[in-house]
């Protein structure tokens, strides 16, 4: 078991110039704390996350940021906004579309908080049982 999650953790595919540690972000897909988790789990794995959306979804980008850093995880590295033209096959002409993209690094308290939170997260299993 441990050799296939070695395999799918190192597993790369060819022309991928996807970044391991960019969540695009939706404002339709998933719940907010969604990619609150996802942010802190590739952090612990990065040591920094990108977070990048276009149009409607930008507040949901700037809100994970804010309750990243409100609550110790991280510190703003660079945010980088852009506009990016989609073409839009209805109407067969190019649209422009606000984009941005925050990265985040851990700060020097995340390890702490986050055994902190796994701790309490058994204690709370135990309580239940």
């Amino acid at each position: 078991m441990e050799e296939i999650t070695a395999g799918v953790t190192n597993i790369s595919i060819a022309g991928d110039a996807q970044k391991k540690n960019r969540i695009q972000v939706s404002n339709t897909k998933k719940p907010l704390f969604f990619y609150v988790n996802l942010a802190k789990r590739y952090m612990q794995q990065h040591n920094e996350v990108e977070l990048s959306a276009l149009g409607m979804a930008i507040s949901t980008v700037v809100s994970i940021a804010e309750i990243l850093k409100n609550n110790g995880f991280a510190v703003e590295k660079k945010i980088t906004t852009s506009t990016v033209e989609i073409r839009d096959e209805a109407r067969g002409r190019p649209i422009s579309k606000a984009k941005i993209e925050i990265v985040l690094g851990k700060t020097e308290k995340f390890d702490e908080l986050m055994a902190a939170a796994a701790e309490e997260r058994a204690g709370n299993g135990e309580e239940q049982s």
